[in-house]
């Protein structure tokens, strides 16, 4: 077994871990916002670690370019989903109150909604 071999396990082994950890994050959560920072951050970073092994993995292939792709796009559009989320669940208050140590939103009258 090469280094190269040990390394793609590695980053697949971790980004699968951390994809699980962020769905065992979306079950066990409590509210919309918890929820959303558990399906974007380890999500995209276990993605982000699978598609590195699998570009070792295929280093010289014609397919390394679409991976490279894939990753960029999650990359943009993750942060994009998960701030449009969160505005949703501020705007239809279904989020948890007690939970928010600083309400940034109140000061441009987010909640005036209903």
């Amino acid at each position: 077994m090469s280094a190269l071999d040990i390394i793609t396990a590695v980053l697949i082994l971790g980004g699968s871990t951390l994809a699980l950890t962020a769905a065992i994050g979306i079950v066990r959560f409590p509210d919309t916002l918890s929820r959303m920072h558990a399906a974007s951050k380890p999500q995209v970073l276990g993605l982000l670690l699978v598609l590195a092994g699998a570009a070792i993995r295929l280093r010289g292939h014609a397919d390394v370019g679409m991976l490279i792709l894939t990753g960029l796009f999650t990359v943009i559009t993750a942060p994009v989903i998960a701030n449009r989320v969160g505005q949703l669940a501020y705007r239809e208050q279904t989020i948890r109150d007690d939970l928010l140590t600083r309400d940034e939103m109140a000061e441009f009258g987010e909640t005036d909604t209903k």
